[in-house]
C-alpha cells in the first residue's frame, strides 16, 4: 500500500529567536499568573506575545491585521497547541489591550523587566533616564473630568512640544529607562503630552530607585540630560540618597559664571587620546555639595566650528545692515551721535569688531537754493565696518564646545571623572530606544488605536518588543565575546558586535515544513544553514529547539 504525505509549509524566519527570548524570561506565564483562571480560548499572556511577534515581524502590519500576519507562520509552534491564526483578532486583542491598561502597565513592565534582567544577567548599576513623544493622528477628546479614581494611569492626549517636530498632530509621551550594559529597559511610564521633563523625570527615577534599591547590591547610578536638573529634584535626589549624573543647563547663574571663565583655567586635564578636555570643580549650591566636570571635546570643537561658520556669516551680516541703517540717520551734535551708535552696539558679539568714525556735514534747512549770507547747519552721522576678530570668535568657538557635568558623589577616587564622563556620554543607551521604537518598519510607527487607554498599553507593548530585542542582542553579543567568535556583518566584516536587526533578516526564508502521513506528522526546518546554527547555539539550547537542531 503506498504512504499518501501531505505538505505544509509555514514561515519561521526568525520569529522563533524573539519566541525563545518570550519563554525564557517566562513572559506569557507572568502575565497569565496575574490575570488568573479565565474562559478565554487565547490567554493575556499569548496574546501578548503574539503582538511582540507581530512587532518583531518588521512587517508594518497594525493589529487588525495580526491574523493576516499569522496566516502563513507556524502558531502552534510559537504560541502552543491549540491556538490558531483565526484566534488572534480584533476582540482577543481589544481584551489584551483593555487587560493590560487595567492592571498597571508601569508595574506589569516592572515586575517582567526584573525577571528578564535576573535570568540573562544584566546588571543595573547605570541607569539611564529620559522622555519622548508619539505623534497621533485624530481628536482624543476627554474630558479630564471624566477621568475615575481607579484610573491613574490614564493620560490625556493633547498638544505639547514635540521632539519629531509635529507640532500640528496631538501627542503622548513615554518615559524611558535603559541599563547601560546591553541598552536594556528597566522602565516605561506613558505621560501627558504636554509633561515637563523636570517633572516626569525625577519622579520615574525615584520610582525606579525603590524598585532596584536592594540592601545585598550596589546603589544604581542614575544618568539624565539637562532636562531633569533642578534645585529642586537635586535636593529631592540628595535626602532619598539617590546617586545621579546630569548636564548641568547653561541657564543658571552659576553655570553661566564658571563657563565664562573656563578658558581661562590652568587645571584643563587631557585624556590619553587627546579628544577630550576637563576640569573640576566642587560646588555648595542651595541643594547641597555637588562635583561639577567642565568638559571640552575636539569632537564637540569641530561641531562648534561648523556651527559658527553656518551662523557667523549671516550674524555679521544682519550687524552690517544694523549699521548701515544708523549712518542714514543725522545728528545735530557729535555726541548724539556717539550716543546713538552705543545703543546700536548693545548686543555685539565679542567676536565682532565695529571700526567707526563720526563724520560731520554742512546742510541747508528748508527747500531750494539758501539764501546769501544764511549760515548752514552741522549734523553728523556715523560710518562703521564690521569684522570679525579670529582670536575672540576661536575662544568663543572653544567656549560653545564646552558644557558642564554634575554628580553628587563626590569622591574621585570611587567615582573618577574619566568615568562620569564616559558614563555621561552613554546617554546615548536610551537614546537608541526612542529610534527602535520609532523605527517605520516597527509595530507603533504610527499609532492607531480609538482609545487613550488602548494607547497606554500599546506603550507597554512596545516597551515589551525592545526588551525582548534587546536581550537576544545582549546574549549574543555577551557569548560570542566569552568565545572569542565572530559573525560576518552585511559588508561580510567580522564583527563581535551584530545587531539583532542583521541577524534577523540573516533568518528570512527558514521554514517549517510539516510532513503528514498515516504514521502520524513530521516536522522538518528548512534551509538552516552554518550561520544559522552557530547563531543558535550561542543563544541556547531552547532556541535550537524551537529551531529543531538535535546536540
Amino acid at each position: 500500500m503506498q504512504r499518501e504525505e501531505r505538505y505544509v509549509n509555514e514561515r519561521l524566519d526568525h520569529l522563533g529567536v524573539v519566541a525563545g527570548v518570550c519563554e525564557e524570561i517566562g513572559l506569557a506565564t507572568y502575565l497569565d499568573r496575574r490575570a488568573g483562571q479565565t474562559k478565554q480560548h487565547v490567554s493575556v499572556g499569548t496574546a501578548t506575545v503574539a503582538m511582540i511577534l507581530n512587532g518583531l515581524g518588521f512587517s508594518n502590519r497594525r493589529l487588525y491585521l495580526v491574523p493576516q500576519f499569522f496566516a502563513n507562520k507556524p502558531v502552534e509552534h510559537l504560541l502552543g497547541p491549540g491556538v490558531e491564526a483565526t484566534d488572534l483578532n480584533d476582540d482577543c486583542l481589544g481584551r489584551t489591550l483593555d487587560w493590560l491598561y487595567a492592571h498597571d502597565p508601569t508595574q506589569l513592565f516592572a515586575g517582567i523587566a526584573k525577571q528578564a534582567r535576573q535570568v540573562f544577567g544584566v546588571s543595573a548599576r547605570h541607569v539611564h533616564v529620559d522622555t519622548t513623544s508619539f505623534a497621533v493622528s485624530g481628536a482624543y477628546e476627554r474630558d479630564e473630568k471624566e477621568k475615575g479614581e481607579g484610573e491613574a494611569s490614564m493620560i490625556a492626549i493633547t498638544y505639547g512640544y514635540s521632539r519629531d517636530h509635529r507640532e500640528d498632530l496631538k501627542q503622548w509621551m513615554l518615559a524611558l529607562a535603559t541599563t547601560q550594559e546591553g541598552d536594556v529597559p528597566l522602565f516605561l511610564r506613558p505621560l501627558d503630552g504636554n509633561s515637563s521633563d523636570k517633572a516626569t523625570l525625577a519622579s520615574a527615577v525615584e520610582a525606579l530607585h525603590e524598585q532596584l534599591h536592594a540592601p545585598e547590591s550596589d546603589p544604581s547610578f542614575f544618568v539624565a540630560d539637562s532636562g531633569i536638573y533642578s534645585e529642586a529634584n537635586m535636593r529631592s535626589f540628595n535626602e532619598a540618597k539617590i546617586l545621579w549624573v546630569s548636564r548641568v543647563p547653561e541657564t543658571s547663574k552659576e553655570a553661566k559664571a564658571m563657563l565664562e571663565r573656563a578658558l581661562d583655567q590652568a587645571e584643563w586635564q587631557v585624556s590619553a587620546d587627546g579628544q577630550t578636555h576637563w576640569f573640576t570643580r566642587t560646588v555648595l549650591l542651595p541643594q547641597g555639595e555637588e562635583r561639577w566636570i567642565v568638559v571640552r571635546t575636539e569632537q564637540g570643537e569641530t561641531r562648534a566650528q561648523a556651527t559658527f561658520q553656518r551662523q557667523g556669516e549671516k550674524i555679521k551680516h544682519n550687524w552690517q545692515q544694523k549699521l548701515w541703517h544708523l549712518s542714514n540717520q543725522r545728528f545735530a551734535c557729535q555726541a548724539d551721535a556717539e550716543a546713538a551708535l552705543q545703543r546700536e552696539l548693545k548686543g555685539l558679539p565679542p567676536w565682532l569688531d565695529v571700526q567707526h568714525e563720526l563724520v560731520s556735514s554742512e546742510h541747508h534747512s528748508g527747500k531750494g537754493r539758501p539764501r546769501k549770507g544764511v549760515a548752514p547747519l552741522l549734523q553728523w552721522h556715523t560710518k562703521a565696518t564690521v569684522t570679525v576678530n579670529q582670536q575672540h570668535a576661536e575662544q568663543a568657538i572653544r567656549r560653545k564646545a564646552c558644557f558642564i557635568v554634575a554628580t553628587n558623589a563626590l569622591d574621585s577616587a570611587v567615582f573618577s571623572e574619566q568615568e562620569i564622563m564616559t558614563l555621561y556620554k552613554a546617554q546615548g543607551s536610551v537614546e537608541r530606544g526612542f529610534r527602535f521604537l520609532k523605527d517605520p518598519l516597527f509595530l507603533a510607527s504610527s499609532v492607531f488605536v480609538k482609545k487613550p487607554e488602548r494607547i497606554v498599553a500599546l506603550g507597554l507593548l512596545m516597551v515589551l518588543c525592545l526588551l525582548v530585542y534587546r536581550l537576544a542582542e545582549y546574549r549574543l553579543r555577551t557569548r560570542l565575546a566569552e568565545t572569542e567568535q565572530t559573525l560576518p556583518d552585511q559588508l561580510n566584516r567580522p564583527t563581535t558586535r551584530p545587531t539583532m536587526r542583521w541577524i534577523f533578516q540573516c533568518f528570512e526564508g527558514i521554514e517549517l515544513l510539516h510532513i503528514h502521513s498515516t504514521f502520524g506528522t513530521q516536522p522538518l526546518v528548512l534551509r538552516l544553514k552554518p550561520l544559522h546554527r552557530l547563531v543558535l547555539t550561542l543563544l541556547g539550547p531552547p532556541y535550537e529547539k524551537i529551531y529543531k537542531i538535535s546536540s
